[in-house]
């Protein structure tokens, strides 16, 4: 631990907490549009379709599931590939900066697949799977058929997965529209937004992106959001312009000089969050969001639980039935807390669901 580290203000759990729940826009609602909020988030994690419209609904004031549908069916957002290799909602210019910066995981995930490629020339398999969608739009199915004639003994999956990992596949409408969504079926991003992807940028400009959305944050924790390793040099180079603390373990974390850091005790209204919401993935130490106590109980198996925010920590999960919301939390909910939680759920219902009657109950946890 360098002196720089030592002597650097510790900032405690709820501290943490606060800032982070502040630059996610969860302490209070915001006023930015759709497109700003996926642009100031650097998108939003979204393997299904309802979790980015949950997400900004739980963070934007006035929020609409109709404005984040006319912005994909304009293509000025995309569902695409990008960080910890899933699938993202992002704005046209991230898809083309970002997926750009990540290619180095994408190579590198592609060595799992190493013995399914065998005799398969990469590059070859680039071009024609370009040529294949750049035609029309493919499905993953189509996409393996196709090339699967070229290299018939490859096996099939890992020659679709290749084509994903060595190009910017983005997912093309009406997949990803609310109350509309196909199946998946793939383009380029060059393809489907008309321009070229940008040049493969240096990190740092996402390095202060990421503060302002993520921070205050550690190299490691910035390397787990975006699936990246060597980030260390980017944070060395910033170093100057930025703030630096520790957390109660001794970890220099990085922040910008003009970020808010609220006071730890500042009210944090519960917040019902979808799936994999980048809030509880984003940082190597999540603990400044999922108590100890709690860690692997928002998911079972490959099953992933929609999330409930009790005082800006993880408290529980919900779901949706055909009638009800049904919310679980994981310990005892005061009175106060329940009737916040109960209203929480019935701003969501009406912004997500307007007119449709569903009941708010409190149902049985899940178990650990």
């Amino acid at each position: 631990m360098t002196k720089t580290t030592t002597s650097a203000p510790v900032l405690g759990i709820r501290a943490l907490n606060r800032a982070t729940l502040d630059r996610q826009l969860l302490l209070r609602r915001s006023g930015l549009s759709a497109k700003a909020a996926v642009g100031h988030l650097l998108g939003l994690q979204a393997q299904n379709v309802k979790p980015p419209y949950h997400a900004l609904a739980a963070r934007l004031d006035g929020f609409t599931p109709e404005a984040l549908s006319r912005l994909m069916a304009d293509r000025e957002v995309v569902r695409i590939v990008t960080m910890r290799s899933t699938i993202h909602t992002h704005t046209a210019e991230d898809c083309l900066t970002l997926r750009p910066l990540v290619q180095p995981a994408r190579d590198r995930e592609l060595t799992n697949f190493r013995k399914g490629l065998d005799g398969v020339d990469l590059d070859r398999l680039a071009v024609l799977a370009r040529e294949l969608v750049e035609a029309e739009p493919r499905t993953m199915k189509q996409l393996r058929e196709a090339l699967l004639a070229e290299w018939p003994d490859a096996d099939p999956q890992s020659l679709a997965i290749a084509a994903r990992c060595k190009l910017p596949l983005v997912q093309v409408t009406p997949r990803g529209l609310w109350g509309s969504s196909g199946q998946v079926a793939l383009t380029t991003a060059e393809h489907w937004l008309g321009r070229p992807a940008e040049p493969v940028p240096a990190p740092d400009a996402t390095v202060l992106r990421y503060l302002a959305a993520f921070g205050p944050a550690s190299v490691k924790d910035m390397q787990t959001w975006a699936g990246l390793t060597r980030l260390r040099e980017a944070f060395e180079r910033l170093r100057p312009q930025l703030l630096t603390f520790r957390d109660e373990n001794g970890v220099e974390l990085f922040d910008l000089p003009d970020a808010p850091r609220p006071a730890e005790d500042t009210p944090a209204p519960p917040r019902l969050l979808p799936e994999f919401d980048n809030l509880l993935l984003s940082h190597a130490d999540r603990t400044r969001v999922v108590p100890k106590e709690y860690w692997g109980r928002s998911w079972q198996g490959n099953q992933a639980y929609c999330t409930l925010l009790v005082d800006g920590f993880l408290a529980g999960v919900w779901r949706l039935t055909a009638d009800a919301l049904v919310v679980e939390p994981f310990g005892r909910l005061t009175r106060a807390q329940r009737e916040d939680v109960t209203a929480e759920g019935e701003r969501m219902l009406g912004t997500l669901h307007p007119g449709t009657p569903y009941d708010i109950r409190f149902g049985t946890v899940v178990g650990k």
